[in-house]
């Protein structure tokens, strides 16, 4: 796993290093600690639904300042068959993700400065979710 994230967070892609530690902390809560989402009043479903629209807005924006890998859009996937969520959450966590992706994908056409600094938000954004939910909710 820890080669994976040295690549993720490979420097000729234009990101700085420190975001590895941000994506560690994501992909931990993804691959190493399952949160059941089967009841629709889950007090984590916000966080999780949150997560989703994070990937979402992280698989578009690091693809546009030239990642050229699914990474974002694999861990989405993973999360769900992770989760295993009723059909109902199932879609409200991939509109999340989708509406994460299009929020961007309608405003930026090449990567920016500000979009920069948007991944740097979103992966900060997406470790403290991880660590709330794997503090609170984690098995």
């Amino acid at each position: 796993m820890f080669n994976k994230i040295k690549k993720w967070a490979n420097p000729q892609w234009g990101y700085r290093a420190s975001s590895g530690v941000v994506v560690v902390a994501i992909v931990c809560l993804l691959n190493g600690t399952v949160i059941s989402a089967q009841a629709n009043d889950a007090p984590y479903e916000g966080k999780m639904l949150r997560i989703a629209e994070v990937l979402g807005s992280l698989h578009f924006l690091r693809n546009l300042c030239g990642e050229k890998s699914q990474i974002w859009r694999e861990q989405m996937d993973e999360l769900i068959a992770k989760e295993n969520p009723a059909e109902a959450e199932r879609l409200r966590l991939i509109s999340n993700f989708n509406r994460g992706y299009r929020g961007y994908s309608d405003t930026y056409s090449k990567c920016t400065p500000s979009a920069l600094a948007a991944i740097d938000s979103y992966l900060k954004e997406g470790a403290t979710l991880s660590k709330e939910l794997v503090s609170r909710y984690g098995n």
